[in-house]
């Protein structure tokens, strides 16, 4: 199923960037405290690194999923990216059918090219963070990890998207 396109196109309608892990230890125990200055109007990011100050750039282990984003249409009302922890949060973009495509997002500083390597699977915390029932509510919907191919800026606001197939030739 696609998420509907808004009547103003697609738009990034969120951006996180957070240099603290705030889902630690025990759902039933609570977040740890967010920093100020989390949701941010524009990101840096970095081909085979992610988004410049946040908690997953640069790191080994994440860098074929540094970058999450999740539709908003998958959201219930009032939650947003502090919630569920994901970098990039879109409207009238269908994130969840991405896997193993090419993601060109372009909000006016030029094209950002990401590959779209897996689900985010949602975890326990959704129901401490968003609501009971939330966990269950996110499987299948809770975004996707990427890996950025290019060095870029993504803004809140409008955004021009291309699906591209990967090309089996190029890294």
């Amino acid at each position: 199923m696609s998420d509907p396109v808004p009547p103003d196109g697609p738009r990034i309608v969120q951006l996180l960037a957070s240099p603290v892990h705030r889902y630690v230890g025990r759902p039933a125990d609570g977040p740890a405290p967010a920093p100020p200055g989390e949701l941010v109007e524009e990101v840096q990011l970095r081909a085979g690194l992610g988004i410049v100050g946040d908690r997953y750039f640069g790191r080994p282990a994440h860098r074929e999923a540094s970058v999450t984003l999740i539709a908003r249409e998958s959201l219930p009302p009032g939650a947003d990216l502090r919630q569920v922890r994901r970098n990039v949060l879109t409207a009238g973009i269908a994130v969840d059918e991405l896997v193993g495509k090419i993601l060109v997002l372009d909000s006016g500083a030029g094209p950002v090219r990401l590959r779209v390597n897996r689900p985010a699977n949602p975890c326990a915390w959704m129901d401490v963070a968003i609501g009971p029932g939330a966990w269950r509510a996110l499987r299948r919907r809770g975004g996707v990890r990427c890996a950025p191919l290019t060095d870029g800026l993504l803004r809140v606001g409008p955004v021009d998207v291309t699906i591209e197939e990967p090309d089996p030739h190029r890294p």
